[in-house]
């Protein structure tokens, strides 16, 4: 098994981002990122403009790699291998803060700790020692250094990599003086005054519905989008705790992606009333989708 968790949740649903009035020519980058397409579409700046922003744009896709991928040699892949991470980065520490606000408002549903359990389920391996090696409580961090409380855990953040990432390009398009930026990195966060369109449909293709994103972040997840375990029977999402098989489709709203995509991801295994206690703790974000 080779492809990721968070990867698993960019196809699982799609949400498809055009303009709603179209203007002068859109300026368009697309590459990748974190085993995901990105696209990026710039309008109303030139191209000189766009080519600045783009190669900055880059640079912080490859630095989002170096801190947090989990298939070529990065600050976690040297966590996961060792237990201890000195000396961490910025991106690193913000990223392991967010992830505890995310674990302890969702009640352990969001638990980065997990990846020893994915990685079982999709080998078709027991789980049993894997599920007693999922305890974010286990993981400790400050500025000199990250350390795994167990021997053998593990981490990911592919359940909102994607999402820190889009936010930091949303950052320097801000420092770039643009507007009207689009960016789809498996979530959709939107910036500036334009209106985009969006349609978020569940695995099946079929379209649940449409709104409209201006200055906001969209981010999705399907329970079968993708299937894995050794007969491809099993959901790529899974609740850390245990306790319920995965809704059908969630999406969530939020000023930042980072928090569309860590909460949609949790609320695939919340109740509705521990998905409005989550909410509560988290401004300006909104449960859009709840399907099966």
């Amino acid at each position: 098994m080779t492809t990721t968790r968070r990867r698993f949740l960019t196809l699982s649903a799609s949400a498809l981002a055009w303009p709603a009035l179209a203007a002068a020519p859109a300026q368009i980058w697309r590459g990748t990122a974190m085993g995901a397409a990105i696209t990026l579409r710039l309008e109303g700046a030139g191209p000189v403009q766009a080519r600045s922003f783009f190669a900055e744009a880059e640079r912080a896709l490859r630095q989002t790699e170096a801190a947090f991928s989990l298939h070529r040699e990065s600050e976690l892949a040297r966590l996961n291998r060792t237990g201890l991470l000195r000396h961490p980065g910025a991106a690193m520490l913000a990223l392991l803060d967010l992830s505890d606000r995310l674990y302890v408002a969702t009640g352990g549903a969001f638990d980065p700790s997990v990846q020893p359990l994915w990685l079982a389920r999709a080998q078709g391996q027991p789980e049993d020692t894997a599920r007693g090696l999922v305890d974010w409580r286990q993981v400790s961090w400050d500025k000199a250094r990250v350390r795994l409380g167990r021997r053998g855990m593990a981490l990911t953040f592919n359940g909102v990599a994607q999402g820190w990432a889009a936010d930091r390009l949303a950052q320097i398009a801000a420092a770039h003086d643009l507007a009207d930026l689009l960016i789809d990195s498996g979530e959709q966060r939107a910036l500036g005054a334009r209106s985009w369109q969006a349609g978020v449909a569940g695995p099946d293709g079929v379209l649940l519905r449409r709104m409209v994103l201006r200055d906001r972040a969209l981010a999705t997840s399907s329970a079968m989008g993708t299937r894995i375990g050794p007969r491809g029977e099993r959901s790529h999402i899974l609740d850390p705790r245990g306790a319920r098989l995965p809704h059908g489709t969630v999406a969530v709203s939020a000023p930042r992606a980072a928090l569309a995509d860590g909460l949609s991801t949790a609320f695939c295994v919340m109740d509705p009333a521990a998905i409005r206690l989550a909410l509560t703790r988290f401004h300006g974000c909104q449960l859009e989708i709840l399907h099966g």
